[in-house]
């Protein structure tokens, strides 16, 4: 599971959509009010604890863990565990809560190859126990922090989506802003300064066990290959606090931007600032960088972030056309990167059936077209289309094995004698013949449709038809 999977699934309050200027339209008074209800609501803190272990609390912390699922942590106890667990050892673990004595296990530490494939990412994986915790603190703490997040922020909040966040980052080109700052942390989630992100914390949390607790889930170490290394910075990938917490130390940015009159959108870690000129982005990039090494103690990664025109550039999977009027499209990187994930099933698929094959492919397709949905440039589908079929007749060649094998299942599939020949023998490689004329009139688009193949085209429109 991605973070962004894991905090869609975490349960936080609607906060309503503003303009699409991407500053946030409270105005001063409003958000003075804002600022004196959290600060009324940390005042109110001081037995927080005791509303976070309230039964109501932990038994929505116990159906959310065992909804989400996910593996056992670093003691091997599953979710179907937790609550027999519970029943024997909860006025114990309670107490320990209450007493400010809680020690929370060491995550487990799991590497995932990241979507580019360049290197990994690390996450972090808490015991079942320790999530179901820190789900009864989010379930509590959300309420004091979120509404006063920037209208800019879209990641880790309920009621809010890529698709709202993407189509923010379109109106602010439209308006006119055609060049992008866009900004990458480097290794946020391992950088994240713990002091700096518990004095933002203790700003509205007065009671002196959850700031003890919080501080002690953010040091818990990872244990890899059986040895448990401490943490002095970040914040593990993987716990459901995770993603409140990031969004708590970046809302600083987000009032930066919003104080300097800046169009921008972010989500999570990745924040676009929208200007008229390269000159401008050049100074926002230099003036940014400075704020947040120096308030926030994060490092932007120039190797990852530039400033360049938003159609050269990628946002939550999706870019842009050159036209005044930007169209949303796919960007490159997203139809690579489902080519990688789509590879390993064809590559499976040169010993089984063709229909296994197809069966497998359907969810994947499915799932990819329902999140760019919001595209309008539709070539990007058709070029998919158009690939996934080949691999597919590339597979069915290389079963057929033989030239004399080749040969006769053509001719049975309706191609004629010569046709069936000059391909058979012509001595040509699998991904040659897989686009060839006698392989088109074998393996019709139609009979692969008869068999379950989802076309990423029709899906799209048929999506785009119900939307």
């Amino acid at each position: 599971m991605t973070e962004v999977d894991a905090a869609k699934r975490a349960g936080k309050p609607e906060r309503p959509r503003g303009g699409g200027d991407g500053i946030a339209e409270a105005t001063g008074v409003e958000r003075q009010a804002d600022t004196a209800r959290g600060e009324h609501a940390g005042a109110e803190a001081q037995g927080l604890m005791e509303e976070v272990l309230r039964r109501e609390n932990m038994k929505a912390a116990h159906r959310r863990v065992v909804r989400n699922g996910g593996a056992p942590g670093i003691d091997g106890m599953t979710v179907e565990e937790l609550m027999p667990y519970c029943r024997e050892h909860w006025a114990q673990i309670r107490e320990e809560l209450l007493g400010g004595t809680y020690e929370p296990r060491p995550v487990r530490q799991v590497e995932i190859p990241k979507p580019d494939g360049k290197g990994v990412r690390t996450l972090g994986i808490p015991t079942v126990l320790d999530r179901m915790i820190q789900q009864a603190l989010l379930q509590k703490l959300t309420p004091i922090f979120d509404p006063t997040f920037s209208d800019a922020s879209y990641g880790f909040r309920s009621g809010r989506s890529t698709h709202q966040a993407v189509q923010r980052a379109r109106e602010h080109i439209a308006a006119g802003n055609r060049w992008v700052v866009d900004l990458d942390l480097e290794r946020f989630f391992d950088r994240v300064n713990h002091d700096v992100l518990m004095a933002r914390v203790a700003r509205r949390v007065k009671d002196k066990r959850v700031l003890r607790l919080i501080r002690r889930y953010l040091q818990a170490g990872n244990m890899d290959g059986g040895l448990v290394s401490s943490r002095a910075e970040g914040t593990p990938q993987g716990g459901p606090l995770s993603p409140l917490l990031s969004n708590i130390l970046l809302d600083e940015l987000d009032k930066e931007l919003e104080q300097r009159g800046h169009r921008f959108v972010r989500y999570a870690d990745d924040c676009n600032v929208y200007v008229r000129s390269e000159a401008a982005g050049e100074r926002v990039m230099a003036s940014l960088e400075r704020f947040l090494e120096k308030r926030l103690r994060l490092q932007v990664n120039r190797d990852k972030s530039a400033v360049e025109r938003p159609w050269k550039r990628k946002f939550l999977g999706y870019s842009v056309t050159v036209n005044r009027e930007p169209k949303l499209r796919i960007a490159r990187q997203s139809m690579k990167r489902l080519r990688a994930k789509l590879r390993p099933v064809f590559r499976r698929g040169r010993g089984r059936s063709l229909a296994s094959t197809i069966e497998e492919l359907g969810p994947v397709l499915r799932g990819w077209v329902a999140y760019f949905r919001m595209a309008e440039v539709k070539a990007s589908f058709v070029e998919l289309d158009a690939w996934v079929r080949r691999r597919l007749r590339c597979i069915v060649w290389r079963q057929w094995k033989t030239p004399r094998t080749r040969r006769r299942k053509l001719e049975r599939l309706g191609v004629g004698a010569d046709l069936a020949a000059a391909g058979a023998y012509g001595g040509r490689g699998p991904w040659h013949n897989s686009n060839g004329h006698h392989m088109k009139l074998a393996v019709p688009n139609e009979t692969l449709r008869r068999m379950g193949l989802v076309s990423l085209l029709e899906e799209y429109q048929r999506l785009a038809r119900i939307t």
